[in-house]
Protein backbone atom coordinates (compact mmCIF):
# COMPACT_ATOMS: atom_id res chain seq x y z
CA UNK A 1 0.00 0.00 0.00
CA UNK A 2 1.19 3.57 -0.50
CA UNK A 3 3.31 5.28 2.11
CA UNK A 4 1.72 8.14 4.04
CA UNK A 5 2.64 11.49 2.52
CA UNK A 6 4.15 14.31 4.53
CA UNK A 7 2.29 17.59 4.42
CA UNK A 8 2.98 21.10 5.59
CA UNK A 9 0.27 23.75 5.67
CA UNK A 10 2.78 26.14 4.10
CA UNK A 11 2.49 24.11 0.89
CA UNK A 12 -0.89 25.74 0.34
CA UNK A 13 0.63 29.21 0.20
CA UNK A 14 -0.44 30.27 3.70
CA UNK A 15 1.45 30.39 6.99
CA UNK A 16 -1.27 28.77 9.14
CA UNK A 17 -4.16 26.38 9.02
CA UNK A 18 -7.08 28.04 7.22
CA UNK A 19 -10.27 26.09 6.47
CA UNK A 20 -13.02 27.36 4.16
CA UNK A 21 -16.40 25.65 3.82
CA UNK A 22 -17.37 24.94 0.20
CA UNK A 23 -21.00 24.13 -0.67
CA UNK A 24 -21.84 23.06 -4.23
CA UNK A 25 -25.38 24.20 -5.01
CA UNK A 26 -27.75 23.21 -7.81
CA UNK A 27 -31.38 24.27 -7.33
CA UNK A 28 -31.48 23.85 -3.54
CA UNK A 29 -33.08 27.22 -2.84
CA UNK A 30 -35.27 25.84 -0.04
CA UNK A 31 -32.47 24.25 2.01
CA UNK A 32 -29.41 26.39 1.38
CA UNK A 33 -30.35 29.25 3.72
CA UNK A 34 -30.41 26.97 6.76
CA UNK A 35 -27.14 25.37 5.70
CA UNK A 36 -25.44 28.75 5.38
CA UNK A 37 -26.72 29.84 8.80
CA UNK A 38 -25.38 26.61 10.28
CA UNK A 39 -21.97 27.14 8.70
CA UNK A 40 -21.75 30.74 9.92
CA UNK A 41 -22.67 29.61 13.44
CA UNK A 42 -19.55 27.43 13.34
CA UNK A 43 -17.49 30.64 12.86
CA UNK A 44 -16.18 29.60 9.45
CA UNK A 45 -16.42 31.41 6.16
CA UNK A 46 -18.42 29.90 3.34
CA UNK A 47 -17.99 29.69 -0.43
CA UNK A 48 -21.17 28.88 -2.34
CA UNK A 49 -20.59 27.37 -5.79
CA UNK A 50 -23.66 27.94 -7.97
CA UNK A 51 -23.51 25.03 -10.40
CA UNK A 52 -25.74 26.53 -13.09
CA UNK A 53 -28.85 26.82 -10.90
CA UNK A 54 -32.15 28.18 -12.20
CA UNK A 55 -33.31 31.76 -11.54
CA UNK A 56 -35.07 31.00 -8.23
CA UNK A 57 -32.01 29.43 -6.61
CA UNK A 58 -29.64 31.97 -8.17
CA UNK A 59 -31.65 34.79 -6.57
CA UNK A 60 -31.48 33.09 -3.16
CA UNK A 61 -27.70 32.67 -3.48
CA UNK A 62 -27.26 36.30 -4.48
CA UNK A 63 -29.26 37.40 -1.44
CA UNK A 64 -27.25 35.19 0.92
CA UNK A 65 -23.92 36.44 -0.42
CA UNK A 66 -25.04 40.07 -0.13
CA UNK A 67 -26.55 39.68 3.35
CA UNK A 68 -23.52 37.89 4.82
CA UNK A 69 -20.61 39.46 2.93
CA UNK A 70 -17.69 39.05 3.26
CA UNK A 71 -18.11 35.81 5.21
CA UNK A 72 -20.21 34.27 2.42
CA UNK A 73 -18.80 34.39 -1.10
CA UNK A 74 -20.46 33.24 -4.30
CA UNK A 75 -18.76 31.55 -7.24
CA UNK A 76 -21.14 31.19 -10.18
CA UNK A 77 -20.56 28.60 -12.90
CA UNK A 78 -22.35 29.56 -16.12
CA UNK A 79 -23.27 25.96 -16.93
CA UNK A 80 -23.92 22.92 -14.78
CA UNK A 81 -20.69 20.98 -14.26
CA UNK A 82 -21.97 18.29 -11.93
CA UNK A 83 -21.20 17.94 -8.25
CA UNK A 84 -17.55 17.03 -8.77
CA UNK A 85 -16.96 19.85 -11.23
CA UNK A 86 -18.52 22.34 -8.81
CA UNK A 87 -16.47 21.06 -5.87
CA UNK A 88 -13.22 21.24 -7.87
CA UNK A 89 -14.04 24.80 -8.92
CA UNK A 90 -14.62 25.61 -5.26
CA UNK A 91 -11.29 24.05 -4.30
CA UNK A 92 -9.43 26.20 -6.81
CA UNK A 93 -11.20 29.36 -5.65
CA UNK A 94 -10.61 28.55 -1.98
CA UNK A 95 -6.90 28.05 -2.67
CA UNK A 96 -6.80 31.39 -4.50
CA UNK A 97 -8.34 33.02 -1.41
CA UNK A 98 -5.64 31.52 0.83
CA UNK A 99 -7.24 28.41 2.29
CA UNK A 100 -5.09 25.44 3.27
CA UNK A 101 -8.07 23.12 3.72
CA UNK A 102 -11.63 22.86 2.44
CA UNK A 103 -14.60 21.45 4.28
CA UNK A 104 -17.06 20.13 1.70
CA UNK A 105 -20.70 19.86 2.76
CA UNK A 106 -23.78 19.23 0.63
CA UNK A 107 -26.45 21.88 0.07
CA UNK A 108 -29.55 19.76 0.60
CA UNK A 109 -29.54 19.76 4.39
CA UNK A 110 -28.74 16.10 4.97
CA UNK A 111 -25.58 16.90 6.94
CA UNK A 112 -25.40 18.54 10.35
CA UNK A 113 -23.33 21.77 10.25
CA UNK A 114 -23.15 21.51 14.04
CA UNK A 115 -20.47 18.86 13.45
CA UNK A 116 -18.19 21.31 11.64
CA UNK A 117 -16.15 22.27 14.76
CA UNK A 118 -15.51 18.58 15.51
CA UNK A 119 -14.34 17.93 11.94
CA UNK A 120 -12.09 21.00 11.96
CA UNK A 121 -10.55 19.99 15.29
CA UNK A 122 -9.71 16.57 13.85
CA UNK A 123 -8.23 18.20 10.74
CA UNK A 124 -6.09 20.58 12.79
CA UNK A 125 -4.75 17.61 14.75
CA UNK A 126 -3.94 15.68 11.54
CA UNK A 127 -3.65 18.29 8.76
CA UNK A 128 -2.26 15.85 6.20
CA UNK A 129 -5.40 13.67 6.35
CA UNK A 130 -8.79 13.66 4.69
CA UNK A 131 -11.39 13.83 7.46
CA UNK A 132 -14.24 11.76 6.06
CA UNK A 133 -17.78 11.61 7.39
CA UNK A 134 -19.10 8.16 8.30
CA UNK A 135 -22.89 8.50 8.26
CA UNK A 136 -25.21 7.62 11.13
CA UNK A 137 -28.61 7.47 9.40
CA UNK A 138 -32.00 8.15 10.87
CA UNK A 139 -35.28 6.66 9.67
CA UNK A 140 -35.48 9.08 6.72
CA UNK A 141 -32.83 7.25 4.67
CA UNK A 142 -34.26 5.47 1.60
CA UNK A 143 -33.57 1.76 2.02
CA UNK A 144 -32.55 1.34 -1.61
CA UNK A 145 -29.91 4.05 -1.25
CA UNK A 146 -28.70 2.58 2.05
CA UNK A 147 -28.28 -0.96 0.72
CA UNK A 148 -26.85 0.26 -2.57
CA UNK A 149 -24.04 2.02 -0.73
CA UNK A 150 -22.73 -1.31 0.52
CA UNK A 151 -21.93 -2.39 -3.03
CA UNK A 152 -19.72 0.68 -3.35
CA UNK A 153 -18.16 0.01 0.07
CA UNK A 154 -17.14 -3.45 -1.08
CA UNK A 155 -15.65 -2.14 -4.32
CA UNK A 156 -13.71 0.54 -2.44
CA UNK A 157 -12.32 -2.01 0.00
CA UNK A 158 -11.21 -4.13 -2.97
CA UNK A 159 -9.75 -1.20 -4.88
CA UNK A 160 -7.75 0.03 -1.88
CA UNK A 161 -6.96 -3.39 -0.36
CA UNK A 162 -7.99 -1.67 2.84
CA UNK A 163 -10.88 -1.02 5.21
CA UNK A 164 -9.56 2.47 5.96
CA UNK A 165 -12.36 4.29 4.08
CA UNK A 166 -15.59 3.58 5.93
CA UNK A 167 -17.89 5.51 3.58
CA UNK A 168 -16.63 6.81 0.26
CA UNK A 169 -19.93 8.46 -0.74
CA UNK A 170 -20.41 10.85 2.16
CA UNK A 171 -20.39 14.49 1.02
CA UNK A 172 -19.20 15.83 4.38
CA UNK A 173 -15.40 15.82 4.61
CA UNK A 174 -12.31 18.01 4.94
CA UNK A 175 -9.54 17.91 2.34
CA UNK A 176 -5.99 19.25 2.59
CA UNK A 177 -5.82 21.35 -0.58
CA UNK A 178 -2.28 20.74 -1.89
CA UNK A 179 -2.62 16.98 -2.56
CA UNK A 180 -6.15 17.23 -3.94
CA UNK A 181 -5.22 20.07 -6.29
CA UNK A 182 -2.17 18.12 -7.49
CA UNK A 183 -4.39 15.11 -8.12
CA UNK A 184 -6.87 17.19 -10.12
CA UNK A 185 -4.03 18.55 -12.28
CA UNK A 186 -2.44 15.17 -12.91
CA UNK A 187 -5.42 12.84 -13.36
CA UNK A 188 -8.96 12.89 -14.73
CA UNK A 189 -11.51 12.54 -11.92
CA UNK A 190 -15.24 12.01 -12.32
CA UNK A 191 -17.09 15.31 -12.33
CA UNK A 192 -20.52 14.15 -11.23
CA UNK A 193 -21.81 11.80 -8.52
CA UNK A 194 -18.77 9.57 -9.01
CA UNK A 195 -16.49 12.33 -7.71
CA UNK A 196 -16.67 11.69 -3.94
CA UNK A 197 -15.76 8.02 -4.40
CA UNK A 198 -13.01 8.42 -6.96
CA UNK A 199 -11.21 11.34 -5.35
CA UNK A 200 -10.83 9.67 -1.96
CA UNK A 201 -9.65 6.38 -3.47
CA UNK A 202 -7.05 8.12 -5.64
CA UNK A 203 -5.86 10.27 -2.72
CA UNK A 204 -5.53 7.12 -0.63
CA UNK A 205 -3.47 5.50 -3.39
CA UNK A 206 -1.16 8.51 -3.18
CA UNK A 207 -0.62 7.97 0.54
CA UNK A 208 -3.00 10.59 1.91
CA UNK A 209 -4.37 9.17 5.19
CA UNK A 210 -8.09 9.01 5.92
CA UNK A 211 -9.66 9.63 9.31
CA UNK A 212 -13.32 8.65 9.66
CA UNK A 213 -15.72 10.58 11.91
CA UNK A 214 -19.29 9.58 12.63
CA UNK A 215 -21.86 12.20 11.65
CA UNK A 216 -25.65 12.28 11.66
CA UNK A 217 -27.32 12.18 8.23
CA UNK A 218 -30.96 13.02 7.45
CA UNK A 219 -32.46 12.78 3.95
CA UNK A 220 -32.90 15.69 2.74
CA UNK A 221 -34.66 18.74 4.16
CA UNK A 222 -35.92 20.08 0.81
CA UNK A 223 -36.79 16.74 -0.77
CA UNK A 224 -34.50 17.46 -3.74
CA UNK A 225 -31.98 14.86 -4.88
CA UNK A 226 -30.02 15.14 -8.12
CA UNK A 227 -28.89 11.52 -8.04
CA UNK A 228 -29.95 9.99 -11.36
CA UNK A 229 -30.53 6.31 -10.60
CA UNK A 230 -29.69 5.15 -14.14
CA UNK A 231 -27.01 7.55 -15.33
CA UNK A 232 -25.18 7.94 -12.03
CA UNK A 233 -25.15 4.21 -11.32
CA UNK A 234 -23.69 3.62 -14.79
CA UNK A 235 -21.03 6.28 -14.13
CA UNK A 236 -20.20 4.76 -10.76
CA UNK A 237 -19.98 1.24 -12.22
CA UNK A 238 -17.58 2.45 -14.92
CA UNK A 239 -15.54 4.28 -12.31
CA UNK A 240 -15.24 1.16 -10.11
CA UNK A 241 -14.06 -0.76 -13.17
CA UNK A 242 -11.38 1.86 -13.93
CA UNK A 243 -10.28 1.88 -10.30
CA UNK A 244 -10.12 -1.91 -10.19
CA UNK A 245 -7.71 -2.08 -13.11
CA UNK A 246 -5.78 0.84 -11.63
CA UNK A 247 -5.48 -1.11 -8.39
CA UNK A 248 -4.22 -4.20 -10.23
CA UNK A 249 -1.42 -2.15 -11.81
CA UNK A 250 -0.37 -0.91 -8.38
CA UNK A 251 -0.43 -4.23 -6.53
CA UNK A 252 3.10 -5.36 -7.52
CA UNK A 253 4.58 -2.14 -6.17
CA UNK A 254 2.58 -2.43 -2.95
CA UNK A 255 3.69 -6.04 -2.50
CA UNK A 256 7.34 -5.14 -3.10
CA UNK A 257 7.06 -2.61 -0.29
CA UNK A 258 5.60 -5.27 1.96
CA UNK A 259 2.19 -3.65 2.23
CA UNK A 260 -0.93 -5.70 2.73
CA UNK A 261 -4.54 -5.03 3.51
CA UNK A 262 -4.88 -2.29 6.10
CA UNK A 263 -7.62 -1.83 8.67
Amino acid sequence: MPAVVSFSVSEAGVSAYACTVVIPVFDHEHAIGAMVRGVLASEHDCLLVDDGSGPACAAVLDALAQAHAPRVRLLRLPQNQGKGGAVLAGFAEAARLGASHVLQIDADGQHDPGDIPRFVAASRAQPEAVICGAPEYDASVPKGRLYGRYLTHIWVWINTLSFAIRDSMCGFRIYPLPPVLRLAQEETIGRRMDFDIEVIVRLFWRGVPVQNLLTRVTYPSDGVSHFDVWRDNVRITRMHTRLFFGMLKRVPGWMLRGRGVRA
